[in-house]
């Protein structure tokens, strides 16, 4: 039996659960008022990529939503791949709803392969909201021209690439992109995706990615503009747990299909398996907001209204598709079975990539 099958039934009853509907205490509702304050949304990333992107949506959304109306306002706290935020995060013990957190794969791969920097933990923060965020690889147009659904014309190319971290988000496609049998060197250290694409621009890199967020905004003009070709997305996940198009790039091969129309390459075995475990650990939920550990279940309650009402609203889909893409966006019991997925992978999959890491890159995690 593959090594995902538990995590892609959890992944079906995740999705299809949807928006879940919430039942709130009115008194207790009625107790919690942010009249005059400023809520703070923290995110570990600089200002310039998808996260950044995300929280800049739902900010100004979650100020009419909230009790009180109180100004919402986006922080950035970078450094060590997220983890130096998410560790600041674990500190924090305000309770009064002024301070949430947004965490992304970047910050959940540390955690799931026991990065020594990591001083977080995800069972002591309260999630009111999980976000389905999708990926696109790209490439440069002389380089497009050579791709043609698999990557048997890219082998002999050197690419190199900004990455945040091996053990980042960014071994999903790092992973992929070995498995298909490409000489791709990553450029550790950079601070957000938003760098990485900045280093395409220039001309420093020739491969890229970016997710859903930050694609639609920054690297579609590119293509219109003859600047970028898609390459592959990751995908997205039906409700068997099987890797499809992704439902906003649906013209768009996946990694799955190029793989499979790639020499060399499987859609089987421990590679296989290990990339799409991380896949699902990385992207059905890859962006969550949560509350300090000593929020009171009332404010956990104002905040989960709040993102309801958001959702509910009949502009929510039009006002989010150009921006994060068509995607779950989870509260409830469906946001806690999203962090459940996006924050354990099986032991067989975590043991290859941790083999890997030490082999590729001289990685060592103990």
């Amino acid at each position: 039996m593959p090594v995902f099958s538990k995590l892609a039934s959890r992944v079906s009853t995740c999705l299809l659960a949807g928006v879940a509907a919430i039942s709130l205490n009115s008194t207790a509702q009625a107790e919690v008022d942010l009249s005059g304050k400023t809520v703070e949304f923290v995110i570990p990333f600089s200002e310039s990529g998808g996260s950044a992107r995300w929280a800049n949506f739902f900010a100004p959304l979650l100020s009419e939503a909230l009790p009180g109306n109180p100004t919402v306002v986006v922080r950035y706290r970078p450094g060590a791949g997220s983890t130096k935020g998410a560790n600041w995060f674990q500190r924090q013990d305000t309770a009064d709803g002024t301070l949430i957190f947004g965490s992304s794969g970047s910050t959940q791969f540390p955690y799931l392969l026991d990065d020594p920097r990591v001083n977080y933990e995800y069972n002591d923060w309260k999630v009111v909201l999980a976000s389905g965020v999708g990926g696109v690889a790209y490439l440069p147009p002389e380089l497009g021209e050579k791709f043609d659904g698999d990557a048997d014309d890219l082998k002999d190319i050197d690419f190199i690439w900004g990455s945040q971290g091996a053990t980042r988000l960014d071994l999903v496609p790092n992973l992929a992109w070995k498995m298909l049998g490409m000489k791709v060197e990553p450029v550790f250290g950079i601070e957000g995706r938003g760098a990485g694409r900045l280093m395409f621009e220039r001309g420093e890199a020739n491969i890229d990615y970016q997710t859903s967020p930050a694609y639609l905004k920054s690297v579609v003009p590119m293509v219109e503009a003859g600047r970028a070709v898609p390459m592959m997305t990751w995908g997205g996940l039906d409700s068997d747990g099987n890797i499809v198009r992704d439902p906003t790039f649906p013209d768009i091969p996946t990694f799955k299909e190029v793989c499979e129309a790639t020499e060399g390459c499987e859609t089987s075995g421990e590679a296989w398996e290990a990339w799409k475990a991380f896949f699902i650990a990385g992207f059905p939920a890859q962006k969550m907001v949560f509350l300090p550990n000593n929020a009171s279940d009332e404010v956990v309650a104002a905040y989960e209204k709040a993102f309801n009402d958001i959702l509910a609203r009949p502009d929510f889909k039009e006002l989010s598709s150009t921006t994060l893409g068509a995607y779950p966006q989870m509260t409830g019991a469906a946001a806690e079975k999203a962090k459940a997925l996006a924050t354990q992978v099986p032991a067989e999959a975590k043991a290859f990539v941790i083999n890997w890491l030490q082999e590729d890159y001289g990685v060592t995690l103990k």
